[in-house]
């Protein structure tokens, strides 16, 4: 199953709990912590080829609209890097909250997460209510 939600993360198979497994099992953890490294390797692997190809495409453009061009694909590449500069931050964190046993529990109430929000966004740090009325609060201050 591609995750559509987080396109940065490859294929997992979801997982599936047995009838009497409890909530954050060793199990889930494990499924969730391998998740969360592949991840965080793809996310790596993705800025050392974009480092390598814009050492490779380092030259200099006598014409402004092909100077432009190159100026405007390097704004987006950067863009680019910095979302997953972001994301890694939040990936460490989710890990951070795994080796602290708080990993699947709301930082605001406690709340089990569940594990179809944390399988579409395993960083997630806030139950669906909470980061529901965080949303809330933030479009009313904007």
């Amino acid at each position: 199953m591609t995750n559509k939600n987080n396109s940065n993360f490859s294929s997992f198979e979801p997982y599936v709990p047995a009838a009497d497994e409890g909530y954050m099992s060793d199990e889930q953890i494990a499924h969730f912590k391998t998740i969360l490294l592949n991840w965080k390797s793809e996310l790596i692997e993705s800025a050392r080829a974009s480092v390598e190809n814009l050492q490779d495409n380092n030259e200099h453009l006598a014409d402004p609209v092909d100077q432009a061009s190159k100026a405007e694909e390097l704004r987006t590449e950067m863009r680019t890097r910095e979302r997953e500069a972001q994301a890694i931050r939040k990936i460490d964190s989710a890990l951070e909250r795994i080796h602290d046993d708080e990993y699947g529990f709301c930082d605001n109430c406690g709340a089990d997460i569940g594990l179809k929000r944390l399988e579409a966004r395993p960083t997630a740090s806030l139950c669906i209510e909470c980061k529901t009325a965080e949303e809330r609060r933030e479009r009313l201050h904007a």
